[in-house]
């Protein structure tokens, strides 16, 4: 019987490492890359050093807050950065998030004077001072989904959700929101710098480009210079747990750790039938 308990608890454990395996992966999975073109001109070494103070410095403070810039170096060899995670993620979880990010823009972009990589739980860009901005709403990145609504409804369903966030992002301190109307889905979140009028007015052009570029998709991400929002329509109702805090609302954990939860339970049931299996061979009672 102490073999059997042992192959149990040791079945447990690989169970619950998968589950905690899919949820990091899902946050730090590349969405996308933009790389400057021009290289980094640097043959005193100066820049290099200040980029990689500067990335030290950024993932030092993740695991304090969800939002910080800073400056590394001085005059014209300084190099501004920052990162944000999204406002769902804890202290810990926004650190490992981030502190992936320095090698993954090293592979990416190499050494170039402007980078930013996002991921699914944060993102963190750099740039050499005088580097030319571009618009806060910009657009950067999308990807809409395949399947398109059929019926009427959706675009009145989608215009609901959107006002929720617009209004949501511009009340929260956080600068972020999520949540659900009618099996829709949705989420949006600003640069941390930005006033809360300034991130709704960025909200809206991400609603925009949304309705322009994705039509009737079920699903879509669109990511702007110091913005994004994101919404996914599930028919049979979005995914959800029970928060303590009584909110209702809806996050991308929550998303993911239910497609997640279904991916292990057929992990789980495969692990079960084989302790069946071991316990007929033993002459054991399952």
């Amino acid at each position: 019987m102490g073999m059997t308990t042992e192959r149990f608890f040791f079945l447990f454990t690989v169970v619950a490492l998968f589950l905690r395996s899919i949820s990091a992966a899902d946050n730090t999975n590349l969405v996308y890359k933009g790389c400057a073109d021009q290289k980094l001109q640097d043959p005193s070494g100066i820049y290099s050093q200040n980029l990689k103070a500067l990335l030290a410095s950024l993932v030092a403070q993740s695991g304090q807050k969800a939002f910080s810039t800073t400056t590394s170096g001085d005059g014209q060899n300084a190099i501004i950065g920052l990162y944000q995670c999204r406002g769902d993620l804890s202290n810990s979880d926004c650190y490992k998030c981030v502190s992936r990010i320095p090698d993954m823009l090293d592979k990416l972009c190499g050494k170039v004077v402007a980078a930013r990589v996002q991921v699914g739980g944060c993102y963190l860009r750099y740039e050499i001072v005088g580097f030319k901005q571009v618009p806060e709403t910009q657009l950067l990145y999308k990807t809409c989904g395949s399947i398109q609504a059929s019926g009427s409804g959706f675009d009145d369903r989608r215009d609901t959700a959107f006002g929720m966030v617009e209004n949501g992002v511009k009340s929260s301190g956080s600068l972020f929101y999520t949540g659900s109307y009618q099996s829709l889905y949705v989420l949006g979140q600003c640069e941390g710098d930005l006033a809360n009028n300034d991130c709704g007015d960025c909200m809206k052009s991400a609603e925009e480009q949304a309705k322009a570029q994705c039509g009737y998709s079920i699903s879509a991400q669109i990511y702007l210079h110091k913005c994004y929002i994101s919404y996914s329509f599930y028919p049979n109702g979005v995914p959800t747990v029970q928060h303590s805090s009584g909110t209702g609302q809806h996050t991308e954990r929550t998303v993911a750790i239910a497609v997640g939860g279904f991916a292990a339970l057929g992990f789980l049931i495969v692990c079960l039938l084989f302790v069946k299996s071991a316990l007929k061979k033993r002459g054991g009672k399952y």
